[in-house]
């Protein structure tokens, strides 16, 4: 008994592993190998590669492409067109197309990505990071990070929640639903528990 939904237009290759209640939608392709979580979304047109996984509760809207070598830790956002690749020097004359080709992408649990940006293979999205449309990471950001331009800088921090921290006199920040969380740095904040 199939424990998900996949739209009639939807190709789920044999091997591919859907955790309960995932949604998949018109024209996706889910690939033999794959590892999907639980109440999951996928939008139009969604591929998932060989070997990619998803944790539970992530949702991808249209047009994204999980290549092998991404993984997507719980609660992850992908937007409407955002890019992942998986080589970094990539020539037609002389493929890479092996497994041991292909860089590591980790999306870290509650990361967002906006529409239309572009993460380079082989770095880390950190808990809750929140990458703006339009952006291109090249390297790691740091949790609760907001990075946006071209290259991807800091431009700010964000709550879990969604919230944007605005720090005191002693580093302390305080979200809409009463999560604090600490500057230690230029490049790092930790919640206070």
């Amino acid at each position: 008994m199939v424990k998900y939904f996949a739209h009639e237009s939807a190709y789920i290759d044999e091997g591919a592993d859907i955790g309960e209640a995932t949604k998949i939608w018109h024209f996706c392709h889910i690939s033999s190998e794959s590892k999907i979580g639980n109440n999951c979304s996928f939008g139009q047109n969604v591929f998932v590669a060989k070997g990619v996984i998803v944790g539970d509760r992530c949702k991808i809207q249209n047009n994204v492409s999980l290549y092998e070598g991404v993984i997507l830790e719980d609660y992850v956002f992908c937007g409407p067109s955002m890019v992942f690749t998986n080589v970094k020097n990539p020539r037609c004359e002389f493929p890479r197309n092996t497994s041991n080709d292909y860089a590591k992408t980790l999306i870290k649990r509650g990361s967002s990505i906006g529409a239309n940006a572009t993460i380079v293979c082989g770095i880390v999205l950190h808990e809750c990071s929140f990458v703006a449309a339009g952006a291109v990471v090249t390297k790691d950001v740091p949790a609760y990070a907001i990075v946006a331009g071209v290259p991807a800088k800091i431009i700010g921090w964000m709550s879990a929640f969604g919230d944007i921290l605005e720090f005191d006199q002693d580093n302390i920040a305080i979200d809409s639903i009463g999560v604090k969380y600490q500057k230690i740095s230029e490049r790092e904040i930790k919640k206070i528990v």
